[in-house]
C-alpha cells in the first residue's frame, strides 16, 4: 500500500497469536515417579527446542493458540480522533499495544507517522523510583524532546496535573488517580503526532476525565495531531470521536462514523451484540460468568410488574433489574449495580445498593445471591434501553463490568391523550418521562 502524506496509521492485514500453556489432568489412580519423570522430560525438551528457535515458551504439557486480533485493516488520517469499542476481551487493548510498539504482530504490519506518546495502564512510561519531575524529563526524552523543548511545556503539565505538593515525590508513592493525572498531562502536552489513550481514564474523577476530554478534543482540533481512545463510556466516545471501529472476538465488526458503530454495539435498531440477549434475561453457565473467582454474575433480567422476564414493558407499570450472582468470599465492600443507557448510548443513571442506608442493603450470602433493583412507573420514557452491570469493590475495583448485556424496549402509555395513536409519536422529549405531582393553589 502507497503511504499517502495526510495519513497517520495504516494497518494491514494484523494479527495477533498468543499460546497459552495448559496443565493435563491426570485421572489415573496413581501416578508412578517414572511417569513424572517423562512427562517432564517432554515439557523440557520441547520448551529447549522452543528457546533455540527463539518463539515464546509457554508453561504447561498442553498448548492452545489464541488470536487475539484476526486480519485488522483500517487507516486513521492526520487529525481524526476515532474510537475503539468492544466487549472486553475483544481485542481492544492488544490492538493498541501493537499501535504503540509494545508488542510485535503475529502477522500483518502497521505503518506510522509521527511519534506515538500513548497511556494505556497506570503509570505507563514511568520509572517508579524517579520523582515525577525527573519522569516529566524521561518521557519528553523518550519522545525525542530536548530538554528545552520540555522546559516550554513543563509548567502546563504540571497544572493541567495537579501535582506540584508531589512533584519532588517518586512516583511508586502517588496513588493511581495521581499517576493517571500526571501521564496523561504528559502524554497529551509533550507534542506527539498520535496519542493513544485506553480505559486507563476511568481511574480518575468526573472533573479530570472532563478536562481530558477536552484537552483531547484541543489536541485533534487546534493542533491537528492524531488521537486513539478506547473507552466504555460511550457518550464520550460519541461527543469526541470523528469515526469508531467495533471489535468482537479479535475481529474487526464495523468501521465508519461514529453513531452506527456504537448502535451495532450496543445492539439497538436493526442490530443485536453478541451474546446479548432481547428476551428479558441473559444467563451465563457457571464457568462463563464474568467475575472473578469470589465472585460470579450468573444472571441479568428485567422483569415486568409481575415479575415474568420480559424485552418489552409499559411506561406505567414498575420495571424489575434482578441479578443473579454467586458469591465464594465476602467482602464488605462489595458494590452491586448498573448503568441504564438509552440507544444512543448516553448514561441515564447508575445505581449502585450502597446508595441506600447501610441497615437496607440486601444481605451478602455466600452461595447463591438474587438482588432486585426497582424502577418506578412512570420514570422511564419510550424508547430502546440497555443495561450495563457494574459491580466492585468500593466502586474501585471493578469485578464486573460489561457493556449492553440486556435489551428492552418501553412503550410510553401513560398520561396518553385520545390522539397519540393518531399522532404515532413513541416518546416524549428528553431522556426521561417522570410522573410529577401537579395540584391547584390559592393565591
Amino acid at each position: 500500500m502507497r503511504y499517502v502524506f495526510d495519513t497517520a496509521i495504516i494497518v494491514e492485514n494484523v494479527s495477533k497469536r498468543y499460546l497459552i500453556g495448559h496443565q493435563s489432568v491426570e485421572y489415573e489412580v496413581y501416578t508412578t515417579l517414572r511417569d513424572v519423570i517423562a512427562r517432564e522430560a517432554r515439557n523440557f525438551g520441547r520448551k529447549a527446542a522452543d528457546f533455540v528457535r527463539g518463539r515464546q515458551i509457554v508453561q504447561g504439557d498442553k498448548i492452545e493458540e489464541f488470536w487475539a486480533l484476526k486480519d485488522i485493516n483500517f487507516e486513521v488520517k492526520r487529525g481524526e480522533v476515532i474510537g475503539i469499542v468492544g466487549r472486553n476481551g475483544a481485542g481492544k487493548s492488544t490492538l493498541l499495544k501493537i499501535l504503540s510498539s509494545i508488542t510485535e504482530p503475529t502477522t500483518g504490519r502497521v505503518r506510522i507517522s509521527g511519534r506515538v506518546a500513548s497511556l494505556l495502564e497506570v503509570g505507563t512510561g514511568f520509572h517508579p523510583e524517579l520523582t515525577g519531575r525527573e519522569n516529566i524529563y524521561l518521557n519528553g526524552a523518550i519522545l525525542g524532546m530536548t530538554k528545552t523543548e520540555v522546559n516550554r511545556k513543563f509548567d502546563e503539565i504540571v497544572a493541567f496535573a495537579s501535582v506540584d505538593r508531589f512533584l519532588d515525590t517518586p512516583v511508586k508513592r502517588y496513588s493511581n488517580g495521581m499517576a493517571v493525572r500526571l501521564g496523561f498531562a504528559v502524554a497529551a502536552h509533550l507534542e506527539p503526532e498520535i496519542l493513544v489513550v485506553d480505559e486507563v481514564l476511568a481511574v480518575g474523577d468526573a472533573e479530570f476525565q472532563k478536562k481530558c476530554l477536552g484537552k483531547m478534543h484541543s489536541v485533534a482540533t487546534n493542533e491537528n495531531r492524531t488521537v486513539l481512545f478506547v473507552s466504555h463510556n460511550l457518550q464520550a466516545v460519541q461527543s469526541l470521536c470523528d469515526r469508531a471501529i467495533l471489535l468482537s472476538d479479535g475481529r474487526m465488526v464495523m468501521q465508519g462514523a461514529t453513531q452506527p458503530v456504537v448502535a451495532r454495539y450496543l445492539g439497538v435498531g436493526q442490530y443485536l451484540a453478541q451474546g446479548q440477549s432481547r428476551l428479558g434475561q441473559k444467563v451465563w453457565s457457571p464457568d462463563a460468568a464474568p467475575g472473578n473467582s469470589d465472585f460470579r454474575l450468573t444472571a441479568v433480567r428485567v422483569l415486568s410488574p409481575n415479575g415474568e422476564p420480559s424485552g418489552t414493558l409499559g411506561t406505567d407499570g414498575e420495571v424489575y433489574v434482578e441479578f443473579d450472582f454467586l458469591v465464594r468470599r465476602a467482602n464488605t465492600g462489595l458494590c452491586v449495580g448498573f448503568d441504564l443507557a438509552d440507544a444512543k448510548g448516553i448514561t441515564l443513571f447508575r445505581t449502585y445498593q450502597t446508595d441506600l442506608p447501610q441497615e437496607r442493603w440486601p444481605p451478602v450470602k455466600m452461595g447463591h445471591n438474587s438482588w432486585r433493583c426497582t424502577i418506578p412507573k412512570g420514570f422511564l420514557n419510550g424508547g430502546e434501553f440497555v443495561v450495563n452491570p457494574r459491580i466492585g469493590i468500593h466502586n474501585i475495583f471493578w469485578l464486573v463490568h460489561e457493556d449492553a448485556v440486556l435489551r428492552f424496549q418501553m412503550v410510553l402509555n401513560h398520561g396518553v391523550s385520545p390522539l397519540w395513536n393518531s399522532l404515532t409519536a413513541e416518546s416524549r422529549p428528553g431522556l426521561v418521562a417522570p410522573i410529577f405531582d401537579w395540584k391547584s393553589v390559592e393565591h
